[in-house]
């Protein structure tokens, strides 16, 4: 591939570009297939299918590629391949009469009227289901039937000439894979969320404030015990001295004799 890569990028042409030509190419598969030429269309599928990996490779050898370039890729890949199955489905809608050696049940024409849907619905969803786990940071590439497994199936279920048995294969392994994606999503997230520190829980704060009441009251006691201690010690530190009393100076009985000396 390199020699054609090469060229290509020496030439000048971005990879932008060729995500345009490959939805060109797939708007020219979708009319092929629509007009009955379903060998034709399934080379077309293959050839729109490799041509479309041709702008990631010449991203790379030019160093050129941006954020905006992968996302308009992968927005463009959805319109290709529902185009090419809207032609897929426009050829039904003209065979009403349809029918398939290899189809064990009737109305074949109901059948891939429902198949082309779900096949639709499937392709999307594959893609949703990685770009939103991509979004919150988890890589998500498993899954049975990504874009390239799809192409390969629809071209060789077009070449060989059992369309409606390709259309059951993208029917149910796509919805499949979209399934299988998210129950990878589901496990990663679960196990992360147990592997993540259980966070420190605050105190209530009806407890807080019983605390500090109780606090409060403790102090309260304190000082009124302190208050209570002072007082009782200065009652018993007191020496009251009573008051002097005069002492007689004579005895009552002596009263006319002796006189007592102070």
């Amino acid at each position: 591939m390199a020699f054609i890569i090469r060229p290509l990028a020496n030439l000048g042409v971005t990879p932008n570009m060729l995500t345009l030509v490959g939805l060109l190419l797939s708007g020219l598969t979708a009319l092929v297939i629509a007009q009955g030429y379903l060998v034709a269309g399934g080379l077309l599928v293959l050839f729109a299918g490799i041509f479309d990996m041709f702008d990631g490779a010449v991203a790379r050898v030019r160093q050129a590629a941006t954020t905006f370039g992968a996302f308009f890729d992968s927005t463009l890949d959805r319109y290709s391949e529902s185009i090419i199955l809207f032609g897929l489905l426009w050829y039904v809608l003209q065979r009403p009469d349809l029918h398939e050696q290899l189809w064990p049940f009737g109305h074949e024409q109901l059948w891939m009227i429902v198949l082309v849907f779900v096949a639709v619905v499937g392709s999307l969803m594959v893609s949703y289901t990685k770009a939103r786990a991509e979004g919150l940071g988890l890589e998500c590439k498993t899954g049975l039937l990504a874009r390239p497994e799809r192409v390969v199936i629809l071209a060789i279920g077009l070449i060989a000439g059992i369309e409606i048995w390709a259309l059951v294969l993208l029917a149910v392994f796509s919805q499949v894979t979209a399934l299988e994606r998210m129950f990878y999503v589901w496990r990663i997230t679960r196990r992360q969320e147990r592997e993540r520190p259980a966070p420190q829980l605050a105190p209530a704060p009806t407890t807080l404030a019983s605390d500090q009441k109780s606090s409060a009251r403790l102090n309260r006691d304190r000082e009124r015990r302190a208050r209570f201690l002072g007082r009782g010690r200065g009652r018993a530190g007191e020496t009251q001295e009573s008051p002097a009393r005069p002492v007689p100076s004579h005895v009552p009985p002596l009263s006319g004799g002796m006189q007592q000396q102070e």
